[in-house]
């Protein structure tokens, strides 16, 4: 368990990748096989369900230091984390390790039946571990209950620190760590080291990523050199069919096989041994979807038949990687195009349009009917570009729409996390709208955590203090003064906000001390955004 802790202070500590592989690549050589498949589990996000919810752990924290409970509380909102909260006021200090201390994987192991228990057990469990832990170890066993560790460890740089550790392509791990597997059963041996010919055969490709465009079309030379394409709104995808089977991978390195298990049906349509490269999006009625309609299929791990009548989606090809075993990518756009426009296409099969313009001014008049088609601006590809790997600059580039904006009024306000704990960064922002007895209320329509420079932060923060009607936990409540400019990128209905409306990636854009709150839009200037 130390040696786990030790690890998460060295990830937590630096930002550097070359350093957290080294760290998890270190770890991984002095682990035991358990504890490493548990490692792995836990920086994927597969942990042990949570036996025990936050009130108990406050409760019990408070209790163990001698505090009350409101003390404790006012200490978790300078820290702004409860597991370190926990950790600061719990842990013992200079505590030296029996040598029968349970490993990571018979702590974790431990936790599965704990849910099963009374609350009596269940306090008896957490406590005596607490007592025992230093700060460090207390912190990452809290971790276990209050959810993850935030730590900067994507998918790609844990098969990063396995690569080194092991000697495997970490494009094979990749694979191998894919799907539903139990750290509980399953073994090192069997999960990363054994041959395993599925893995291979399902191998996508690195996805090519594009630059936005910086500055007018016409910066990029000649009109008759480019291709151009709307910018679909879904997620990114390669569709991998070989051996007769269909792998449908997220430029996250993810397999989405069980979200969307209508496209496996595809592959009897397809060449042998091909990729593609493409969107995938909620489409209906031979026009795409809003991206909140796909985001229901994201957010399961499998779609039920009702699911997928209610959201169908397609297959939106635009590039050919493979054709009959043959890597293309280094063909030109324009060679691996011709391809695949002789595929069979139709159904949940789909080919992006692509626009050879005679002149620039083609490309800005197709801008312009982007919302129209759907998408969410243009892509732009060089015609003898090759397929690389990554971000490359020069030959692909995406050009989007201006995002939508509203003038809202700062209500609620919350601290932040990691360096900007002691400062309060995540706001709320609210619309006006007449309420039943005819009078004007503001009714929240989003959250947003960044667009200002540390000084506006630090200004903010120093009104906020002041001008606090009410607190909610956390939570503080704002008098209603402060204006800000808030971007999104969509907006769609969802029953799940107090609005009505949902926003996608909302941010401040600037602070608007030019205007006064009543000068704020109304909640109809946002349903006008959605008709436009």
């Amino acid at each position: 368990m130390r040696d786990f802790a030790d690890l998460i202070e060295v990830l937590d500590k630096t930002t550097k990748t070359n350093e957290k592989v080294e760290a998890l690549a270190r770890y991984f050589e002095r682990a035991s096989d358990k504890d490493k498949v548990w490692v792995i589990a836990l920086l994927s996000g597969r942990r042990p369900p949570r036996a025990v919810n936050a009130t108990l752990l406050r409760q019990w924290a408070a209790e163990v230091a001698g505090i009350e409970l409101w003390l404790f509380e006012e200490t978790y909102h300078i820290v702004g984390d409860l597991a370190e909260t926990i950790a600061l006021l719990v842990s013992s200090t200079g505590h030296t390790f029996a040598e029968e201390m349970p490993s990571l994987s018979e702590i974790l192991e431990s936790l599965i039946p704990l849910k099963g228990l009374d609350e009596a057990q269940k306090k008896a469990f957490v406590c005596g571990y607490w007592s025992q832990f230093d700060y460090l170890s207390c912190f990452a066993f809290n971790k276990f209950f209050t959810g993850g560790f935030r730590l900067g460890v994507s998918q790609r740089l844990m098969t990063k620190a396995l690569e080194k550790y092991t000697q495997i392509e970490a494009d094979e791990i990749a694979l191998k760590l894919m799907g539903d597997w139990d750290p509980q059963s399953v073994s090192f041996e069997s999960l990363v080291l054994a041959e395993n010919s599925e893995a291979k055969e399902a191998k996508p490709y690195p996805f090519y990523l594009a630059y936005a465009l910086e500055g007018a079309f016409s910066t990029l030379g000649e009109v008759n050199q480019w291709a151009i394409e709307h910018k679909w709104d879904g997620i990114r995808a390669q569709l991998v069919y070989r051996n007769e089977s269909v792998y449908l991978w997220s430029r996250g390195e993810e397999l989405i096989n069980a979200q969307f298990p209508e496209l496996l049906s595809l592959g009897p349509l397809l060449p042998k041994s091909c990729v593609l490269d493409g969107e995938l999006l909620a489409f209906d009625h031979k026009k795409p979807l809003p991206f909140s309609a796909l985001q229901k299929r994201l957010g399961r791990k499998k779609s039920s038949e009702k699911l997928r009548a209610e959201i169908p989606v397609v297959f939106m090809a635009y590039d050919l990687l493979e054709y009959q075993g043959v890597d293309l990518r280094a063909q030109s756009y324009s060679e691996r195009r011709e391809v695949l426009e002789g595929f069979s296409i139709g159904g949940l099969l789909q080919l992006s349009e692509r626009i050879m313009p005679k002149h620039w001014g083609k490309v800005e008049e197709e801008k312009a009917r982007a919302k129209e088609k759907g998408s969410e601006g243009l892509m732009l590809k060089k015609l003898d570009s090759p397929y690389r790997v990554g971000r490359k600059k020069g030959e692909w580039f995406k050009s989007k729409l201006d995002p939508m904006t509203v003038d809202a009024v700062l209500t609620y306000a919350m601290r932040g996390h990691g360096r900007r704990s002691n400062l309060y960064t995540d706001f709320t922002f609210g619309l006006w709208q007449m309420s039943a007895e005819n009078e004007p209320e503001l009714v929240t329509f989003a959250k947003a955590y960044s667009g200002l420079t540390d000084s506006e932060f630090a200004e903010v923060n120093q009104w906020i203090k002041k001008n606090t009607i009410a607190r909610f936990g956390p939570v503080r409540q704002l008098n209603a003064e402060l204006v800000f400019e808030i971007a999104f990128e969509g907006i769609s209905p969802s029953s799940r906000h107090k609005s009505g409306y949902a926003t996608r990636f909302p941010r401040i854009l600037r602070w608007r001390k030019d205007k006064t709150v009543e000068q704020a839009n109304h909640l109809s200037d946002l349903e006008a955004l959605i008709r436009s």
